[in-house]
């Protein structure tokens, strides 16, 4: 399929499904303007690559990098450490209002966010077991996660909120499911660049406005055998 190349935001662009992003678009012939705190740590060289330096919380820093852009990736995270475990976590909700407003501002509608398979009403159909699990380490992550997908719900933008399950280091292998119903939404496996995959396809194709897929391979972790996507 040929699209057109856009100009696509990457927040969080020097790690994980962010690095895996700015990876991919660019492969698929996009523009690319890596934000991050530190973008040179993006060990990357592309002409259509673009760093930029600042934080997601600095409505001027953002307000700036959203010039002239298409769409924006929302790929920020943060460690799993004690402050996160058993401190408050805002990080999501916070940087989440400061990108809205600047999105507003700046006439950008699209946004693609990463978010995580537990995070708002997919949390509804966590086993006893998985919400134990998960609420022990991840509690207070997903709970700001399920306040940043709130805010997003209730935006004037085309949001897709993308929703991975457990994340491996493995390769793109182009074969997942994107299970739009809540329910088809399960645990399991998937590697951060096949989100990354997901992510720019739903760019190009402007695909799934205001749908929040979970992602993942087939049952036990196998890949499936047949993309399933909007």
């Amino acid at each position: 399929m040929t699209t057109t190349p856009k100009t696509i935001l990457v927040l969080g662009a020097t790690k994980g499904i962010g690095r895996a992003t700015v990876e991919r678009a660019l492969a698929q012939g996009h523009r690319v303007r890596a934000f991050a705190r530190n973008p040179d740590a993006l060990d990357l060289t592309d002409e259509g690559l673009e760093k930029v330096a600042g934080d997601a919380l600095d409505p001027v820093a953002v307000a700036g990098a959203l010039e002239g852009v298409d769409a924006v990736a929302y790929t920020l995270g943060v460690p799993i450490n004690r402050d996160t475990v058993m401190g408050q976590v805002d990080f999501f909700s916070r940087t989440t209002a400061v990108l809205l407003e600047a999105m507003a501002a700046a006439g950008v509608r699209r946004l693609v966010a990463v978010t995580g398979f537990g995070a708002g009403d997919s949390r509804d159909v966590m086993s006893v077991l998985e919400r134990l699990g998960h609420g022990a380490i991840l509690g207070r992550i997903y709970d700001d996660k399920t306040r940043q997908e709130a805010l997003i719900r209730e935006s004037d933008t085309d949001w897709t909120i993308a929703r991975p399950v457990i994340l491996t280091n493995g390769g793109p292998s182009g074969r997942y499911l994107v299970m739009e119903e809540p329910a088809a939404w399960r645990n399991g496996l998937i590697s951060r660049a096949d989100v990354a995959d997901y992510i720019v396809r739903a760019i190009e194709e402007n695909s799934q406005i205001h749908g929040t897929p979970v992602l993942a391979y087939g049952p036990a972790g196998k890949k499936a055998g047949k993309k399933k996507a909007a």
